[in-house]
């Protein structure tokens, strides 16, 4: 049998493996199972720089492409990282730790009565009926002493009932007492001061009744409405919008003399309304991001596609190559 010296040699001083700088050397039976894996399952497949053709068309668009990505990518980022306010409605009484109260605040000037004629009267259905209430209330002498400006912070039951601002509570009624008022402020329950909610949470502030009939009585009816803010934190504040309608008349009393007063007529009403921070979420601004640069891509690609396909048409019918 003859010799086979290549055969010999290989079997003795061919390598069993690669050597690689810095690695460990690779089994030259492995080698395959990488082709494999390369070829196989990259979707990502690369072209040779060498066998693609930049146009001044493709650049015109990749710009315009980046500069269109970088708009909704800001556009995006802002509304990510805006707290939006959303809201709702249910049946429940929200604040149940409040013990069946509700806080008042009232600041209110009557420019032509002498703060010794003022008091605050309180009465509703569970059989309150309070004449002169002085807890936590000041009155400030405005005009020379002439009028007089009642600020008050007081509570009421969660039940229909009305407070109103008489003489009632004067040792002596006054001949012909003055009622016109300017209204300040008139809230319920804690102040909100949030930049995305604008309800009505002081509706009567600023209402002028300067120019009324001085002897008239003045309804004020009061629908009040729950109100819960809830901010990202889980934290919870407790308020009360209301909306309001009004009534101007002279009342007499059994004795035919005029007392007016200026009523405030409240009901509570079931329906509450919660206001809710909300953030939107990382997993949706990153799929909108996603969206946003494959679908942008896409686009471009395929109107690059059309006019570089129109303009090698173009210059074959001008080169006579297609009739």
């Amino acid at each position: 049998m003859p010799f086979d010296f290549r055969s010999r040699w290989s079997q003795c001083c061919l390598p069993t493996s690669l050597p690689t700088p810095g690695l460990a050397p690779i089994p030259l039976a492995s080698a395959p199972r990488l082709g494999f894996l390369q070829f196989r399952f990259d979707i990502y497949r690369k072209v040779p720089k060498d066998l693609t053709q930049p146009t001044y068309t493709g650049a015109i668009i990749s710009i315009c492409c980046c500069l269109f990505i970088l708009f909704l990518f800001l556009s995006e980022l802002t509304g990510f990282i805006t707290t939006e306010v959303v809201n709702e409605l249910y049946v429940d009484d929200p604040d149940k730790d409040s013990g069946g109260k509700i806080d008042v605040s009232l600041n209110i000037s009557l420019p032509n009565l002498h703060c010794e004629l003022v008091g605050l009267d309180i009465q509703d259905e569970m059989g309150r009926h309070e004449v002169g209430h002085i807890d936590n209330s000041m009155k400030i002498p405005l005009n020379n002493g002439a009028g007089c400006r009642f600020e008050g912070q007081f509570s009421i039951n969660k039940v229909p009932g009305n407070f109103h601002v008489s003489t009632h509570s004067a040792t002596a009624q006054p001949q012909n007492p003055d009622m016109t008022h300017t209204i300040h402020k008139l809230s319920f329950g804690d102040t909100l001061q949030v930049q995305n909610v604008h309800g009505a949470f002081n509706a009567l502030g600023g209402a002028d009744r300067l120019t009324s009939n001085p002897l008239a009585s003045h309804d004020y009816i009061l629908k009040i409405v729950p109100t819960v803010y809830e901010d990202k934190s889980g934290k919870q504040r407790y308020s009360y919008q209301y909306t309001v309608a009004n009534k101007e008349y002279v009342a007499y009393s059994h004795t035919g003399r005029i007392i007016p007063a200026i009523w405030f007529r409240y009901d509570l009403s079931p329906i509450t309304v919660k206001y809710t921070e909300r953030r939107q979420p990382l997993y949706r601004f990153i799929t909108t991001i996603c969206a946003i640069i494959g679908g942008t891509f896409t686009v471009a690609g395929i109107l690059d596609s059309c006019i570089f396909t129109a303009s090698e048409a173009w210059k074959k019918i001008q080169l006579g190559k297609i009739h």
